[in-house]
């Protein structure tokens, strides 16, 4: 069964005891816990021992699962905390972007030689290090990351597929999934209008909103044998937005992907 999350940093303004509550009355398994330097720390990387038992509970309690953490950044005094938390706190991906400016050679090796080397590290602490293709960083789009999956072969190393911004890089994404699936291990979605640089506000991110079709591109990832987190990575949330306005977009993009995955007999 794929198990449907969200990655809390939708609830920046909020506490992750409220996040956790609001996720799972909307219908989630689980939640992607956000440790995003200068934008959403419910996991801090520089206390995360004394947040160890709290953040178990509050998963416990609400009957969720840690699905996983995203990072974001790729620097090392980041990722190694994050590795030992993850370890520690039973969360089995660390999410980050690839770094470097697309189109420039230099930085992709740069970006994927690193990868190599930390997804080695992730290997040693029992945990998965996924990485995605991100508009304007050094991989982008779906030759910039087949390149990533041929050069790195460590088995803790994995592919986070975010249809938003393969859709951005002009790419039909359920066309795209088909040709990494073999190394995708953990799945970022949200919806988009056009194919503009950012992904808009966050009421037309929520599935089914936008023009990415999301029904084949769940297809594509069912019939393709794909069965890990699908988590809804939504950004742009502030201070203006209330918990119910929030937490409409994550039961509005339950609804939505659990009616296709049901349908796909996924759920």
């Amino acid at each position: 069964m794929i198990k449907l999350g969200v990655n809390s940093v939708l609830y920046k303004e909020f506490s992750f005891a409220e996040a956790a509550k609001h996720i799972a009355a909307c219908g989630y398994d689980g939640v992607e816990i956000a440790a995003i330097q200068g934008m959403c720390e419910h996991l801090d990387l520089s206390r995360w021992k004394e947040q160890k038992n709290e953040l178990q509970a509050i998963v416990q309690e609400n009957g969720l699962e840690f699905l996983s953490t995203e990072v974001a950044s790729l620097s090392e005094e980041r990722l190694l905390p994050a590795f030992e938390a993850a370890a520690e706190i039973g969360i089995p991906i660390i999410n980050i972007g690839p770094g470097g400016k697309a189109g420039v050679e230099e930085d992709l090796s740069a970006s994927i030689d690193k990868l190599a080397r930390l997804s080695e590290t992730a290997g040693s602490y029992g945990v998965t290090l996924c990485v995605k293709a991100h508009v304007g960083n050094a991989i982008y789009n779906t030759p910039t990351t087949l390149q990533a999956m041929r050069d790195i072969s460590s088995a803790a190393f994995g592919i986070d597929m975010d249809p938003s911004h393969i859709h951005r890089a002009n790419e039909n994404a359920e066309e795209a999934l088909l040709a990494v699936l073999s190394r995708v291990k953990h799945v970022h979605i949200r919806d988009c209008k056009g194919r503009e640089q950012g992904p808009g506000p966050i009421e037309r991110q929520a599935c089914g909103r936008g023009d990415i079709d999301l029904y084949n591109y769940c297809k594509a990832m069912v019939d393709g044998g794909y069965n890990g987190p699908v988590v809804l990575e939504v950004i742009g949330a502030g201070p203006g937005h209330s918990l119910a306005q929030v937490s409409i977009v994550a039961a509005e993009s339950y609804g939505y992907l659990n009616a296709i995955m049901k349908q796909l007999h996924a759920r």
